[in-house]
């Protein structure tokens, strides 16, 4: 399957299985590094650490050709750059991330977000962690790097389920822990928030030491507001209904919005903290990217 026809994978019931998220994941990543420029990536001249084995899509450059003549296997020579770096994914799993699009909700897109960063991180030698929250429940994956436990992330992501709001700071913020040492955060949220709890709890999470980055998901007509002339629009997470003149309130909503992201994002950077508006017709490609570039921030 060409790596541009993965859009036709995005359904529920594909999504929805571990064998799925992971074929996506699969298909992206090794679509995007095929054309990718390596001097961003791994390269064989950094500082020796470890050996791991090699995996299809490994770059043949890095291969040891002398341990595979001494032992009859392929082993790839990861640099002490690589396994310095611990991936965390936190995820707003509150009931406004059940939005939907297209027959695809914004949980069912994180999904795949974070199914395709972590398999990008996982190829990398990266340990990586995945944390989900709501005002009712807590997701806790601690940090590792073997493949076994990739697919446990994978199906725990399957497995999470979205209800409520998002917890009180006090909460939130005692339960992702922090040891301290170099980590790449990506946050996926919405940033739906009552009052500041979500912005709060993000400034928390930034040190000296970490790069954090929010991914805030926006569908496209959300982001558009490309919606029939008159429409109910009905909050998750309080059930209220409010019906809408979509053509009068065109105008106001978009100006309203560009307003709200530019002070988010204002915000945020003067924390230190990076934002970026996510749209779930965006290429993956672009995720990819980013992470990248963030990755190589910390080195």
């Amino acid at each position: 399957m060409a790596q541009q026809d993965y859009h036709d994978l995005l359904k529920p019931e594909v999504i929805n299985t571990v064998s799925g998220l992971s074929l996506i994941s699969r298909i992206v990543v090794e679509g995007f590094t095929s054309g990718l420029n390596r001097s961003v990536s791994v390269g064989p001249g950094m500082e020796f650490s470890q050996y791991r084995g090699y995996e299809p899509g490994d770059d043949l450059r890095l291969l040891d050709w002398k341990m595979l003549a001494r032992s009859g296997r392929y082993y790839i020579k990861q640099s002490e750059i690589e396994s310095q770096v611990t991936i965390k994914f936190i995820i707003d799993s509150s009931a406004s991330m059940l939005h939907k699009e297209a027959d695809l909700s914004k949980m069912d897109f994180v999904r795949v977000l974070v199914a395709t960063l972590a398999y990008m991180a996982h190829k990398q030698g990266d340990a990586v962690g995945l944390f989900a929250l709501n005002e009712t429940d807590v997701l806790s994956i601690y940090p590792k790097a073997d493949k076994k436990h990739y697919n446990r992330l994978l199906l725990e992501l399957i497995n999470l389920s979205n209800t409520g709001k998002w917890p009180e700071t006090h909460i939130s913020d005692k339960r992702i822990p922090n040891r301290g040492g170099k980590e790449l955060i990506f946050f996926l949220t919405d940033m739906y928030e009552s009052n500041t709890e979500i912005s709060n709890f993000i400034k928390g999470l930034k040190s000296s030491r970490n790069e954090v980055v929010v991914l805030q998901i926006m569908g496209a007509a959300e982001m558009d507001f490309n919606y029939a002339s008159n429409i109910t629009f009905e909050d998750w997470e309080t059930g209220a209904r409010v019906k809408v003149d979509t053509e009068n309130a065109k105008i106001e909503y978009l100006a309203t919005l560009e307003n709200r992201l530019k002070k988010i994002k204002e915000e945020l950077l003067s924390n230190g903290i990076d934002h970026h508006v996510f749209r779930m017709d965006a290429h993956l490609g672009e995720a990819l990217q980013l992470f990248l570039k963030q990755r190589k921030r910390l080195n």
